[in-house]
């Protein structure tokens, strides 16, 4: 049967989701994703990478993040379901486009809290008792056999407190959110009053030693897009807010204004406090490419004790606090694909306290599993930066196709010139792609694979009576999607050959030429109108009328 002739399955899995976030939860839910390790690592990272010019590249970044927001700002106030980010391109595209995009989803939420607790380990190295956790090889902070101990310790912590009430849980992150907020601007405060030296933006080998190039890769992949991500956090918990409609817009823009404004001047002091000796006569090999904790470090070396040892603590807030968040929106996108028939019935049962356990479960061991292929925070800031691009690339397709078929559906939040907004955020999505370069790229291939795999087997052993109508044909586009990108990353100035085929500057023309290729291809062949709506009443009608509200007598969080 097709999802069309099927209806969902018995209502077995009581209590189900509660609806008790508040807009402070929601907003502090995507603020608490988005000040995380990033913060800690991301400013070292990317002047390595690009030199002073760095700041160029965090407002690159910044822009191509908000213009993805404002996207998603509009679809998750119009369809406030769990796992909202992997279920908009099913309506728009039916199953097999659905349940690709579900998949990155899930892999981008439940990679993120393993390069937390990297995070947390690395900084840990400052003092003596952690030192045998980790080794440097290859330049890199690499866990060792206790190191790996200690990381899956670290992840069970974070998966236990998910066990919590989302009404708890959303307390919890909205308290650690404050501090995580709080600390970056008190760092940004004290480093441009303890030392600002405007000759380092001209030190070393210059302002943009490595061009257009060091800057743009800079973007993707010495950590700044990671940095900026979680935003659609807000849009995973929506099955769980109080006031979707009103407060996911708000939450979804407001978290990634703030996050730019942080990081941009994160940057900026941090440059401007490094001491001398930290600089070298190259940007990329200077000293403080090999401190551990840069921030932290810096403040050390200026003398600032107590703020070193502020940051050291934050450094497992912070950590800790977006790890947290992820595992949660993991077990909601799981919650979510299984709602649409993708994955095992069982991701969607719930405790009495209305928490997906299954879904918590999983994203703890497959969490737990990347600290053998990725040891390191470098070694996984790349992969989760390109499956979090990619996952975001199907919200501006499902735009245009709801703008197009569905244009008098109800949407409290109307992004205005919506209809040039939406190529431009598929286009920028795929830049970000192009500039994580081939060696980044062709892991996320295996990864994409792998998910294949698992999507086929549910659907071949029956494990859910869901079955989701594949519409191939409004999907024809995907493949040549996934394998025109892969291309264009081998043979472009980012990818491993010495002569590329597309150099700088042709490299980008090409991929927006191919994005507004496959944009309008994908809006040529969508759903009609009348089966979008099918398979959104299928959804989330059911989903509203099972979600329980606030308990009686007591108000929803503010």
């Amino acid at each position: 049967m097709t999802a069309s002739e099927t209806a969902p399955g018995p209502k077995t899995h009581k209590p189900g989701l509660r609806r008790e976030i508040g807009f402070i939860g929601l907003i502090w839910a995507s603020e608490g994703s988005i000040i995380g390790s990033g913060w800690l690592f991301g400013a070292q990272g990317a002047l390595a990478a690009a030199g002073p010019a760095a700041i160029i590249s965090w407002v690159i970044g910044g822009l191509a993040i908000l213009i993805l927001a404002l996207v998603h700002a509009e679809l998750g106030g119009m369809y406030p379901v769990s796992g909202g980010t992997a279920r908009f391109p099913h309506y728009a595209f039916g199953g097999a486009a659905g349940a690709s995009f579900g998949w990155f989803s899930w892999l981008q939420a439940a990679t993120v809290a393993p390069i937390e607790v990297l995070a947390m380990i690395t900084y840990a190295q400052h003092y003596s008792w952690a030192s045998g956790w980790e080794k440097i090889k290859g330049g890199e902070h690499i866990l060792t056999p206790p190191g790996i101990a200690v990381a899956v310790g670290l992840m069970a912590v974070i998966t236990a407190v998910n066990f919590l009430s989302i009404r708890l849980l959303a307390r919890t992150n909205s308290a650690a959110t404050w501090w995580k907020v709080g600390i970056p601007l008190l760092t940004v405060f004290v480093f441009a009053v303890a030392q600002f030296h405007t000759a380092n933006f001209t030190a070393a080998d210059g302002f943009s030693p490595y061009g257009a190039k060091g800057i743009l890769s800079a973007v993707s992949t010495s950590g700044i897009i990671f940095a900026l991500l979680g935003f659609e956090q807000a849009d995973q918990l929506a099955g769980e807010s109080a006031n979707p409609k009103r407060d996911i817009p708000r939450a979804v823009i407001g978290s990634i204004v703030i996050g730019i404004l942080i990081y941009i001047m994160l940057q900026v002091t941090f440059l401007a406090a490094l001491p001398a000796a930290q600089i070298g006569s190259h940007w990329a090999d200077s000293a403080f490419t090999t401190l551990s904790g840069p921030f932290a470090q810096v403040a050390t070396l200026l003398s600032l004790g107590w703020l070193a040892t502020v940051l050291y603590l934050d450094a497992v807030i912070s950590p800790a606090g977006t790890g947290l968040i992820y595992i949660t929106g993991s077990s909601r996108v799981s919650y979510g694909l299984s709602r649409n028939g993708y994955v095992p019935t069982v991701f969607e049962t719930t405790n009495r306290r209305g928490v997906p356990w299954v879904g918590l479960i999983t994203a703890f061991v497959i969490g737990c599993v990347c600290f053998l292929p990725f040891p390191s925070w470098r070694s996984l800031v790349g992969l989760i930066t390109s499956a979090s691009v990619l996952m975001y690339a199907g919200a501006p397709l499902s735009f245009g196709v709801f703008r197009e078929r569905l244009p008098d559906a109800p949407r409290p939040y109307r992004l205005p010139g919506g209809r040039w907004m939406s190529p431009l955020a598929f286009v920028v999505a795929n830049l970000l792609i192009l500039w994580s370069g081939w060696t980044t790229d062709w892991k996320l291939g295996v990864a994409i694979l792998i998910g294949y795999v698992i999507l086929i087997a549910n659907r071949v052993f029956k494990m859910n009576p869901i079955t989701p109508q594949l519409d191939l044909r409004a999907a024809q586009w995907l493949p040549a999607y996934l394998v025109g990108m892969g291309l264009i990353v081998y043979l472009s100035d980012f990818g491993p050959l010495e002569h590329p085929w597309f150099p700088l500057w042709w490299d980008i023309g090409v991929t927006a030429a191919f994005s507004l290729v496959i944009y309008y291809w994908a809006m040529a062949v969508a759903l009609p109108g009348e089966q979008i709506q099918r398979l959104i009443d299928q959804v989330v009608v059911p989903e509203e009328e099972d979600v329980l509200g606030p308990t009686a007598g007591r108000p929803p969080e503010p």
